[in-house]
């Protein structure tokens, strides 16, 4: 089994539900008074190795006897879609937004997606509490950032088509186009008073890892995704804030959606002292396992700040947790998503994949990320019009805050 990680008119409303209820009450009666037994055929593989099932599998097949039976349409619905329908069906009922079921085709179209070039926006989605999909974060320099999409923007609509009861990834899979197509938005936002159209013309993303600039004695170090290549590219960056000598960082993971754990583990190990625990992931049946930082905490005394919001999310939100857990590290900004939840891809004979939540992350305190995210030690929030003006209080925050540490005596 292959497993990667890796939101009328009145008189006939009312006389439609009195024919319907009248309709309703005549089938109920008539079937509790002449209950059958169904003969499924054209169907295999029925019995169950589930020990543990209690339900009565007969209300299944009682239903797609009567789909048999009497659905208008019988002759197009096959065997196969009824039963892809079911195991969707039966995914769904877990309320879990980020867990799914791909069928062959939307399976064939995910793994193309996860691992070759696509046109799109640049915008990382997600879901929030109500399973409504919004944006965790746009990306630095693409056109989802360019037409001014915020952190936990709700998507109403794809080009018109409504994204009430989707998943994630099928609206992804609307967004992402060919390149140099326009795709539009109907986006639902704090202030606004009813959904707004955002028309943006996707592009080929390549997303960019890290920035470094020196403010003063104090290296701001911006880390946009935990990429593969981010290892390299943020110990350049320290290589960099070394030769400038600086005295203090400011690690800035404002609208970092994450990435690779592995990454977020690896960058601790430079300001954590050795086998100093990261985070642990914790699952009902996956076994238990421990992330500790395996560098030299070279950088384990250096003054540090971290900047978060609320496109700070996953792998962001564990680097930030556990160096706030484990050395106290402020965190500036405003309270990060909150997605700390571990999903597994379950392939299933016929080509279809169910994407299933099988763990979640636990920070060095105990605290579980999901849902909550992380508080900031000092909460500062940044408008549109600071962002138009240029302006970063957020920043000049934490550029205080870590040059108050720098002055602080050694301990």
């Amino acid at each position: 089994m292959n497993k990667k990680r890796a939101l009328e008119i009145a008189a006939a409303g009312i006389a439609a539900v009195a024919l319907a209820g009248s309709g309703f009450w005549f089938g109920w009666t008539q079937g509790t008074n002449h209950p059958k037994n169904i003969i499924v055929q054209g169907a295999t593989n029925i019995s169950s190795t589930v020990a543990d099932a209690p339900a009565d599998f007969s209300v299944f097949w009682q239903a797609w006897q009567d789909i048999n039976d009497f659905y208008l349409r019988t002759p197009s619905t096959t065997n196969e879609t009824k039963l892809q329908g079911s195991v969707a069906g039966l995914i769904n009922s877990l309320g879990d937004p980020y867990s799914e079921y791909f069928s062959p085709q939307d399976n064939q179209q995910f793994q193309q997606n996860i691992t070759g070039d696509f046109g799109g926006i640049g915008a990382e989605l997600g879901a929030n509490n109500q399973g409504i999909v919004v944006v965790i974060s746009p990306i630095k320099g693409t056109p989802a950032e360019r037409a001014g999409l915020k952190p936990e923007d709700q998507i109403i609509a794809v080009n018109g088509t409504s994204t009430e009861g989707m998943t994630v990834d099928q609206v992804v899979n609307m967004i992402r186009g060919p390149e140099n197509t326009p795709v539009t938005l109907s986006i639902m936002r704090q202030g606004f008073t009813k959904p707004q159209d955002f028309k943006i013309v996707r592009t080929n993303i390549q997303v960019p890892t890290v920035d470094f600039e020196m403010k003063g004695n104090v290296a701001h170090i911006s880390l946009h995704e935990f990429t593969q290549d981010a290892n390299e590219l943020f110990y350049q960056a320290l290589v960099k804030a070394v030769n400038a000598n600086a005295q203090g960082i400011v690690l800035d993971l404002r609208d970092d959606p994450g990435g690779y754990l592995e990454v977020a583990v690896n960058l601790a190990g430079y300001f954590l002292k050795p086998n100093t625990l990261v985070v642990k992931e914790v699952g009902r049946t996956v076994p238990e396992q421990d992330f500790k930082s395996t560098g030299d905490g070279a950088l384990s005394n250096m003054p540090l700040v971290v900047l978060v919001n609320g496109g700070s999310a996953s792998a962001s939100e564990i680097l930030a947790g556990a160096l706030h857990d484990d050395r106290g590290v402020k965190l500036v900004g405003e309270k990060s998503f909150g997605k700390g939840t571990v999903q597994e891809l379950e392939q299933l004979p016929d080509g279809s994949a169910i994407k299933l939540t099988v763990a979640h992350w636990v920070m060095p305190s105990g605290r579980i990320l999901d849902h909550d995210g992380l508080v900031p030690d000092f909460p500062v929030t940044i408008s549109d019009a600071q962002i138009k003006a240029g302006q970063d209080p957020q920043l000049a925050k934490a550029l205080s805050v870590v040059q108050g540490e720098i002055a602080a005596p050694s301990k």
